[in-house]
């Protein structure tokens, strides 16, 4: 291409589409700017976002580039020239080192500071190899976009300026991932429209407060198909106290409400009418568990989406185990990508494994938190060990980023006893919470401790229940196993129903709706469960046993006891058998002391708030102040902008313990089963779907267990750490701990 005139020969950017034409570099390069600087403006860095997406792609104005190109759609085969260089380049001279990542991350992912500072001293320095190709491409390219060479550096936010030490770090990393998302889906969108010959697919800001009024009509219409319940008017006033706040400032809110009074209507109600009163453009919505997730995204659907099928629909559920097959599939898997949708739904792991991590498929969607009204529910589930960075990044969404958050749950953590909130108003969603707490109080907590309190004494405690209807809760899946066996023996294998994580999620979600069928019936029926059950499962017992634990996991379990007041009483049985099995994990530990300081018989219950005020920052106090604790190691990698390593150690699932094994329960599924399977085992990349389409039929062993099924062939690797089952699976206990090699009890 010597000699040639790039006012004659365009400059490529992409090889032909369906229709036969190429993209040019220059259209690419505008298109891309344009939806950055519309994705950046909702936090005030439209400008910057858009001058690096203007030089992403600046590598590809080289002969050698071009040349490949030509190569590449010739031999079917990848152009094979560096081409993120020269962008990088000038994203650094221009911008600052930080936001070179942006561009030299794009497709493989936000690299190490220290890779972007060796690349510009050694451009700078003249012993960069590909220097020369850098200065071409650069410079052909300014002959059709000039202005990727602007004649002085691209402004910054102010707070950048103002912000110093560690929490100034924190901040810019924050802003460099935030950019990068935002760099990166305009990347996808434009690449995406021109490969499908179709116009970028960008939707419209939603109207909230038409969204609001949506949801207020129907929510009076859910109510009224509702059968009656003694508390529905303490429901009615918590959803107009916390609605009524809406108007206020935004920041970082707490709804404590106790278990019932309808957080869910009323979390969602306040981040509508806020977004409405505020501009904010959208609201998600996160869940620690997938069961709530689910839950949930049908209720807000039945309240948000339009009714006309053919209109685009306003909530998006994203997790693992969501159907992009259904209805409404090709938008479902368009919008999972990057979060264009008015409400979005997701898991909390799907949530902070995507803000901390440096792929470009995983954090196309961050920059949509700018602006958005986030409710963390159920947030007491939020992991200790990662707490340092999941709150100093809330922080700064808020501070910066023009995020509104809500934090609700039954038991508020006092996350304010931690340095990262330290300073941030704390804005409180019911005004009186401890007045609530009491006018909501439905149980009455009874205690069992001693060497008399065995397995074998609460299974006839359990079965002699004169209601016939109990939720036994303990901590591991080895004991629920044990008393569910102990309850067959006494009762009848009819009336007794297990769940574990042991159990396929297929076979998990039978079981709640065939438990709900049978409660809704007044059916006798005992439940034996491990903690999967306590938050967000929409169950009502009138008595509950719990195997002692943490406070809020005590609590927890009580929110579903007398769930809808239907009894002037129900009863929570708190009981301490010596032998159950506890997590040994130092979080856990300290947790269970710092409970057993302030809660238990002669001490308070569960559900007193100033003994849950006093136990949170003991019991974060017990985890120590190391430079791991609850997570402040990746806080220092994170001001160091060592995104790779960020990445690698931010974790929200704790998969050392457990493995995820694939279960053939049932022959009709085993062709799409063993599909999947060859999917993930081709040589050929296949995306997350396959994992997506498995996720229904896994279940979780113990590492341990899971080795020695290995060795004796109950078991055979697939892939990573996922393994193929081909033992016994019992009908109610799915991975029977103490019978894995009876294959009598497998079902097919």
């Amino acid at each position: 291409m010597e000699g040639s005139n790039s006012a004659v020969v365009p400059l490529w950017a992409h090889s032909r589409n369906v229709s036969g034409s190429r993209h040019t570099l220059e259209d690419h390069l505008r298109g891309s700017a344009a939806l950055a600087r519309r994705f950046g403006s909702a936090f005030g860095t439209g400008e910057l976002a858009e001058y690096l997406a203007l030089v992403h792609d600046v590598g590809k104005g080289s002969c050698a580039w071009q040349h490949g190109l030509d190569a590449a759609e010739r031999h079917k085969r990848g152009v094979g020239v560096p081409h993120k260089e020269a962008g990088a380049w000038l994203a650094a001279s221009r911008a600052g080192v930080p936001f070179g990542a942006v561009v030299q991350g794009h497709h493989g992912g936000l690299p190490a500071h220290q890779k972007v500072k060796d690349l510009v001293q050694a451009v700078k320095s003249g012993t960069h190899p590909d220097r020369a190709l850098i200065e071409e491409a650069i410079a052909r390219t300014a002959t059709v976009v000039p202005e990727i060479l602007p004649p002085g550096r691209l402004p910054l936010p102010t707070w950048v300026s103002t912000l110093t030490g560690r929490d100034g770090a924190l901040a810019r990393d924050l802003l460099v991932r935030m950019l990068f998302s935002c760099v990166v889906d305009a990347d996808f969108l434009d690449t995406g429209a021109h490969f499908a010959d179709t116009p970028v697919q960008v939707r419209a800001d939603a109207d909230m407060a038409q969204l609001a009024a949506v949801f207020e009509e129907r929510r009076r219409k859910a109510l009224s198909r509702r059968r009656p319940s003694k508390i529905d008017g303490v429901r009615e006033r918590v959803y107009e106290e916390v609605v009524g706040a809406a108007t206020k400032v935004p920041g970082m809110y707490v709804l404590p409400a106790p278990t019932g009074a309808g957080k869910t209507f009323s979390s969602a109600g306040f981040a509508l009418h806020h977004a409405a009163a505020h501009g904010h453009r959208r609201v998600v919505v996160a869940v620690p568990y997938t069961s709530i997730t689910q839950q949930n995204a049908r209720t807000y659907r039945e309240m948000l989406d339009p009714e006309n099928p053919n209109l685009p629909r306003t909530v998006l559920e994203h997790h693992s185990s969501v159907d992009l097959d259904g209805p409404g599939a090709a938008w479902a898997r368009t919008a999972a990508e990057n979060w264009d949708a008015p409400f979005v739904v997701t898991t909390t792991v799907q949530l902070f494994e995507s803000l901390f991590s440096n792929r470009p498929a995983a954090m196309r969607k961050v920059h949509r938190l700018a602006g958005a009204v986030v409710v963390l529910d159920e947030v007491q589930a939020l992991p200790d060990r990662l707490l340092v960075p999941i709150l100093s990044g809330l922080r700064h969404l808020v501070e910066h980023f023009g995020t509104t958050v809500v934090l609700a749950s039954a038991t508020q953590p006092d996350f304010w006893s931690l340095a990262q909130l330290d300073g941030l108003p704390r804005r409180q969603l019911v005004y009186e919470p401890a007045e609530l707490f009491k006018e909501l109080r439905r149980v009455t907590y009874d205690w069992r401790a001693g060497a008399d309190v065995t397995w074998e004494s609460m299974a006839d405690e359990i079965s002699h229940h004169s209601g016939g209807r109990t939720l036994t809760v303990v901590n591991t899946t080895k004991d629920a196993a044990r008393l569910h066996r102990l309850l067959e023996e006494r009762v009848g294998e009819g009336t007794v129903l297990h769940l574990s994580t042991r159990m396929t999620a297929e076979h998990r979600a039978a079981t709640i709706e065939h438990v709900r069928a049978l409660l809704e019936t007044d059916a006798d029926v005992h439940v034996v469960s491990t903690q999967l059950i306590e938050a967000g499962v929409d169950l009502d017992f009138p008595c509950v046993f719990r195997a002692w634990a943490p406070a809020e996991s005590l609590q927890q379990a009580a929110g579903r006891c007398n769930r809808e007041g239907h009894q002037d009483e129900g009863t929570v049985v708190v009981f301490h058998v010596h032998d159950a099995g506890q997590p040994r994990d130092n979080v856990y530990t300290s947790a269970l002391d710092a409970t057993a300081t302030h809660i238990g018989p002669g001490l308070a219950d569960p559900d007193d708030l100033d003994a849950l005020n006093r136990y949170y920052p003991l019991r974060y106090t017990l985890q120590g102040s190391g430079p791991a604790a609850m997570g402040a190691h990746i806080d220092t990698l994170r001001t160091q902008l060592d995104f790779p390593a960020v990445h690698d150690a931010f974790r929200m699932i704790d998969d050392t313990h457990h493995q995820p094994v694939v279960v053939i329960r049932d022959e009709a599924n085993r062709p799409a089963v063993e599909a999947a399977i060859a999917a993930l085992t081709s040589p050929y990349p296949c995306g997350p779907e396959p994992l997506r389409r498995l996720q229904p039929h896994t279940a979780q062993l113990p590492r341990h267990e899971a080795t020695a099924a290995l060795s004796t062939g109950l078991a055979e690797p697939i892939i990573g750490n996922l393994l193929l089952w081909n033992g016994a699976y019992h009908p109610h206990r799915g991975l029977d701990p103490e019978h894995p090699e009876d294959t009598t009890a497998f079902v097919l």
